[in-house]
């Protein structure tokens, strides 16, 4: 099962080329992230619901630190005023991390569907207060583990 996040574009996320910009791409996929996984204030603008369980304001008892990140591009984003339906999963969901997977496409309703770029995040849950790795609780497995499915199955290095 995958969650379906809307990020809409802002006009400073194009560089000089009239496209979405790789640097942008990052706070896209963590705008998409947070908005899936964090807890919200407003529970009626939760994406996942269930699935926003981290507490990621300030004070919190876990820190959610990125290990990782891969991004592939296969498309150019142009400037587009409907939001980009940015999908997300868990390719993995280990002790004390998680993989987030990604693609992102085009507005829902806009044909042809376009699929411009698939992208993975390792994070890893640390306790504010020892700075140490701290395993996913029981309540956070429960939300997250029917959302995972396959790990982003990136091109091939050759």
């Amino acid at each position: 099962m995958k969650l379906h996040v809307p990020i809409g574009l802002r006009w400073s996320d194009l560089d000089a080329y009239g496209h979405v910009n790789n640097a942008a791409m990052l706070r896209l996929l963590e705008e998409a992230r947070i908005q899936a996984f964090w807890v919200n204030d407003d529970a009626e603008e939760a994406v996942g619901g269930t699935t926003a369980v981290l507490d990621g304001r300030p004070g919190a008892d876990t820190l959610t630190l990125i290990a990782r990140q891969e991004i592939e591009y296969l498309a150019q984003i142009p400037y587009l005023r409907q939001p980009l339906d940015v999908q997300l999963w868990l390719g993995r969901l280990g002790g004390a991390s998680l993989e987030v997977c990604y693609e992102v496409w085009s507005p829902l309703g806009m044909e042809p569907r376009t699929l411009y770029s698939r992208a993975a995040t390792t994070i890893v849950l640390v306790d504010a207060a020892t700075q140490r790795p701290r395993r996913i609780s029981d309540h956070e497995r429960a939300a997250w583990t029917p959302y995972v499915d396959e790990p982003v199955q990136f091109a091939k290095r050759g």
